[in-house]
């Protein structure tokens, strides 16, 4: 066995000089992208321990530059991608400066109105990555052709809670929305999920946001203050449902609700797309990879930019081509499927564009389970009881 093994090693090391070689006589073609985040001013989270970092997607970006040179390099493939921060109001002369230089693909890190926008501007100069917004009506009525979602949407999360929670026998939910816009969206999608799974919302509130801070005695502490009497004589109910997009005060329900039930959605039980605490299918040797280059853990948003990024690498090895043209046609044909460290290849929605892909549901510190629930069964993928299906989309291209 020792003798067998000293040979393979002595193959494995005369074939590296020659795949080397191969690779140096090949000539390198680039393949450019570009990662635009566009950052809207917010008030301090509720805890310090959630105000995002300066590199926030970027890293998950130069972890997927690294994954595809690891690859490319042997087949003549570079790839980078330009970071690029703006403001809702600088946003689009920073899209308009990608496109000038012809950058083909370029990641997006956004809010749902200024994706949009963003996406028109391109046109057909660009492909659009979609790894923040999770609006639904991107993928319905307001979808494009040139956008694929990296990001999943807000039916996508909610589905994969309410499958969660229909499993625990918690059918009757207590729903509790905030006042902003996005807010009212995510709760729209709460009670479509709990409709499509036999759910039933037993009583509705609205909080108010009142502005102020969230960290200073006048703000953390009256929101603190204003959860029990807020929650006080609620109809019976399983499980607090919040829908706190903005972050105002969803972090303040679990243990200070009137009634003791569980607290999911916004906080307590959280639908997310990555979560640190994955150490399952691999993930582990992926979290520890993000976090010697990062020196943080990952989020969201690392992992919706890798993810995006990732597709690029993965079309040009399989296609073994860097055209954009032939890298976006591989992307969004049958054949394409992706790794994400979740247990299953990814695949691409041909109706909306949205990347098919396994939902975590996680507290602050362990991943407790992952949609879809096996009870929950599709004619051609699982993954598409999460989310909006080929019947149900507004879609039209």
């Amino acid at each position: 066995m020792t003798g067998r093994i000293i040979i393979l090693l002595a193959g494995l090391a005369a074939a590296g000089p020659v795949l080397a070689q191969q690779a140096a006589q090949k000539p390198v073609e680039t393949v450019r992208a570009a990662v635009l985040r566009v950052d809207v001013p917010h008030l301090p989270p509720i805890s310090r321990l959630d105000t995002p970092p300066g590199d926030l997607g970027f890293a998950g970006a130069r972890l997927a530059i690294l994954d595809n040179d690891t690859t490319g390099r042997f087949m003549g493939q570079d790839f980078e991608a330009l970071e690029v921060t703006a403001t809702p109001e600088t946003a689009a002369a920073e899209m308009e400066k990608l496109l000038a230089e012809g950058v083909p693909f370029i990641v997006t890190l956004a809010d749902d109105a200024t994706t949009l926008a963003l996406a028109d501007q391109a046109g057909d100069k660009a492909l659009v990555l979609n790894a923040r917004a999770r609006g639904d009506a991107l993928r319905g009525k307001d979808c494009r052709a040139n956008v694929i979602h990296a990001a999943p949407s807000q039916a996508m999360l909610t589905d994969a809670l309410a499958q969660f929670l229909m499993w625990k026998k918690w059918p009757n939910w207590f729903l509790v929305a905030g006042s902003h816009p996005e807010d009212i969206a995510l709760a729209d999608a709460y009670r479509r999920a709990a409709t499509k799974f036999g759910a039933k919302i037993v009583e509705e509130r609205t909080y108010e946001d009142t502005g102020g801070s969230r960290r200073s005695d006048s703000g953390h502490v009256q929101v603190q203050q204003q959860m029990p009497v807020f929650t006080q004589r609620a109809a019976e109910h399983d499980v607090l449902i919040a829908a706190d997009e903005n972050g105002v005060f969803a972090e303040w329900l679990p243990y200070e609700t009137w009634d003791a039930r569980p607290v999911a959605g916004s906080a307590g039980l959280v639908p997310r797309s990555w979560a640190p605490s994955l150490e399952a299918w691999g993930a582990t040797q992926f979290q520890n990879r993000f976090e010697k280059l990062a020196t943080r853990p990952m989020r969201e948003e690392d992992y919706q930019t890798w993810i995006a990024l990732r597709m690029i690498g993965e079309s040009a090895t399989r296609t073994q081509s860097t055209d954009p043209a032939t890298l976006k046609q591989f992307m969004l044909s049958d054949k394409f499927e992706v790794a994400g460290f979740k247990g299953q290849k990814l695949t691409i929605r041909d109706w909306d564009h949205q990347l098919r892909q396994p939902i975590l549901l996680a507290t602050p510190t362990v991943t407790a389970s992952v949609s879809p629930q096996d009870q929950y069964l599709h004619q051609s993928s699982a993954l598409d009881t999460l989310g909006i299906d080929r019947p149900e989309t507004e879609c039209q291209f």
